[in-house]
């Protein structure tokens, strides 16, 4: 359980997250896991990491239970910071990130999808943002590198998903595969870009990065606030009470 790192063959990396039962991270998980994608891109013997899951699915992003338990802001602050430090290191990542989506791609599975350099999915992943649903906001920067715009307008209004072949489609995966292939698809391109020269990948990473159209850093903070108004207004804990994961009966 947590996140943990293998080097399976010579130039690949896989960081594996494991929080049981839905992958929704709490504020410390997404530390760990920021920690682990730069350790993996700062060996020198890496040129490419794999970012991948256990269980039921990818990523259901931040554990909203951790946040209805806590007293004030810090939980929220902690989860929000957290959250920019894990897609930062995705995309700041010396070499390049291929996501391994099976299941679902929620929230802040959304915000690490975006900062990867390519996703491969199983035929039974699902992408979205929930989060007004959620009492929360943001992610917006990120599905916006997935689909275009208006979709992504829609997607986030009616916190609805799409499923892999749908991403596929709008360019945004590389390959739908059957689950039981995920990881071998996986590991079939993240080999093939570990072939290249490991000095001349970090500057084609480090090229691509510089020559983004969007701030991503800025535009995601921008969200960020809003996240909190909500908060502070008592909207956020107003809807956030509603939630229960599922198969929860009603309290």
């Amino acid at each position: 359980m947590g996140v943990s790192t293998a080097v399976p063959e010579p130039g690949v990396a896989v960081v594996t997250v494991d929080f049981p039962p839905v992958n929704a991270l709490p504020v410390h998980g997404w530390y760990d896991l920021a920690a682990a994608v730069r350790a993996a891109g700062a060996d020198p013997e890496v040129r490419c990491v794999v970012l991948r899951a256990e269980g039921r699915g990818f990523n259901a992003g931040v554990d909203l239970r951790e946040l209805q338990r806590a007293a004030g802001h810090e939980a929220l602050l902690g989860a929000n910071r957290g959250c920019a430090e894990a897609f930062w290191a995705v995309q700041d990542c010396e070499v390049p990130v291929v996501a391994a989506v099976h299941g679902f791609c929620l929230g802040g599975g959304i915000g690490l999808v975006g900062c990867a350099d390519a996703v491969v999915a199983s035929d039974d992943a699902t992408f979205g943002l929930p989060e007004l649903d959620r009492g929360a906001l943001g992610a917006a920067t990120h599905l916006a590198r997935l689909v275009p715009q208006h979709l992504m307008r829609t997607l986030y209004y009616t916190s609805r998903t799409v499923t892999a072949r749908e991403m596929h489609r709008h360019g945004a995966v590389w390959r739908v595969l059957p689950r039981d292939e995920l990881d071998d698809g996986a590991m079939e391109l993240a080999r093939e870009i570990a072939a290249k020269d490991g000095c001349l990948i970090r500057l084609a990473k480090a090229a691509i990065n510089g020559i983004d159209p969007v701030d991503a850093r800025r535009s995601y903070r921008f969200e960020q606030g809003f996240t909190f108004e909500a908060a502070l207004t008592g909207v956020a804990d107003r809807v956030r009470g509603t939630f229960r994961p599922a198969g929860e009966p009603p309290s």
